[in-house]
């Protein structure tokens, strides 16, 4: 069966609120081996509603709304999905009797607006709603089914999870899930991930594999049509092989792991301690590194002048000028260690070519150079702004470099 998702409220299409609700929905389903091929956002009007829904029944099993089922003017959700499958507004009696003994014993008066939320067209599943007021519904036609749920995400989150997946389950025969794992890649872009593993994409079907890449990494999804989640890992490992024979040690972390979570790890597994200095970046990888490992294993220092690098660096016993940004970088982490007595310093150092107004890949030089007891580690990244994009490549770069010291890896 295919499902549909249609979001439901201005204030989504203006911007006001993200919706989150439908990314979390969109991936509870997958798990629940649901196919998911459209998602729409339409504001509170009546007939774009109507257009809306009448088109998502028209090519979907199942149609999941979101929103509008509240007490206001502008909740036209009830109304809307009435039209659209050729039924009545009613009030449910059993609706209203649980409104009424909720608002009493919250000691206020149920008015008049407030009796809407026990409104469903007639013929609908009423589908109780524990931690809010407006009961979800469920509609059954020759076309399709239509489930509305309300917008508030802790409410919408239960109902999804206590009521819709075992509806979905028992009306569609739903034995099978969608399982997946994220391996997380870094120092390699997304070409080069592509270039390794690109024929397990082409020829993936069951699992299948993608990729998704960010700011200085990479994921790469393995997913996993099953019964079981057992079953469903058993089909990943054999891809999940595969895929790190080829990208090897660029793969840091699994899932729910993030690079900071596994070099705070290493930091604690080795005792070690960093000092930073960083420029471009704004303090990024002191952020992620104290964010990891806590305030005691860090210490940083934000310079964004090149005299106050140079009087960082004769503190530090260097000797400017330096003939490069390279030598800069390593002077600077060699100092910072110095200064700090931490076991490690870490410089990011970045050149910016120009007046540049771009948030991403902007032009110039960027140096990221490690010094620890081993030597130093140097990084070149041929990009270097003060974007969110850019720092956080820089510090992806940063906290990847430190993590191959820590582990003693190569390159």
């Amino acid at each position: 069966m295919n499902a549909e998702i249609v979001s439901i409220g201005s204030e989504l299409l203006l911007g006001q609120i993200v919706d989150t609700n439908a990314s979390w929905l969109a991936q509870q389903l997958a798990a629940a081996g649901v196919n998911l091929f459209y998602k729409s956002t339409v504001g509170d009007n009546m007939d774009r509603m109507v257009e809306t829904l009448d088109r998502a029944l028209d090519r979907s099993d199942v149609v999941i709304t979101g929103g509008g089922i509240g007490p206001t003017q502008d909740d036209l959700t009830r109304e809307a999905i009435a039209k659209v499958t050729g039924r009545e507004v009613v009030t449910d009696p059993e609706s209203l009797v649980d409104l009424r003994e909720r608002f009493q014993k919250r000691g206020f008066i149920l008015t008049k607006n407030n009796e809407r939320q026990a409104q469903i067209p007639s013929g609908a599943i009423v589908v109780k709603n524990p931690n809010g007021t407006a009961p979800a519904f469920i509609v059954e036609t020759d076309r399709g089914v239509t489930i509305s749920l309300p917008g508030v995400p802790f409410e919408m989150k239960w109902l999804v999870e206590n009521e819709v997946i075992p509806y979905l389950r028992k009306k569609f025969g739903l034995t099978q899930m969608i399982h997946y794992r994220v391996l997380k890649v870094a120092d390699i872009g997304e070409s080069a991930v592509d270039d390794r593993i690109g024929h397990l994409i082409a020829e993936s079907k069951n699992p299948t594999v993608g990729v998704l890449a960010h700011p200085g990494q990479v994921d790469v999804r393995i997913a996993a049509l099953a019964q079981s989640i057992e079953e469903a890992n058993a089909l990943i490992d054999l891809v999940d092989v595969k895929v790190r024979e080829l990208l090897g040690d660029n793969i840091f972390a699994v899932d729910h792991e993030t690079i900071e979570s596994v070099v705070g790890a290493l930091v604690a597994e080795n005792g070690a301690t960093v000092a930073t200095c960083e420029d471009l970046s704004g303090g990024s990888v002191a952020t992620a590194i104290q964010n990891a490992a806590g305030s005691s294993s860090i210490q940083s220092a934000i310079v964004n002048s090149n005299d106050a690098l140079e009087k960082l660096a004769r503190s530090g016993g260097e000797t400017p000028p330096f003939a490069n940004g390279a030598e800069r970088a390593a002077a600077l982490a060699r100092a910072i260690r110095k200064i700090s007595g931490a076991t490690h310093g870490i410089a990011v150092h970045g050149t910016e070519e120009g007046d540049q107004r771009t948030e991403n890949l902007g032009r110039g030089e960027t140096y990221i150079v490690v010094s620890g007891p081993n030597g130093e580690r140097v990084r070149h990244v041929r990009s270097a702004g003060r974007g969110g994009p850019d720092r956080q490549r820089a510090a992806m770069g940063a906290l990847s470099l430190f993590r191959r010291e820590l582990l003693g890896l190569h390159g």
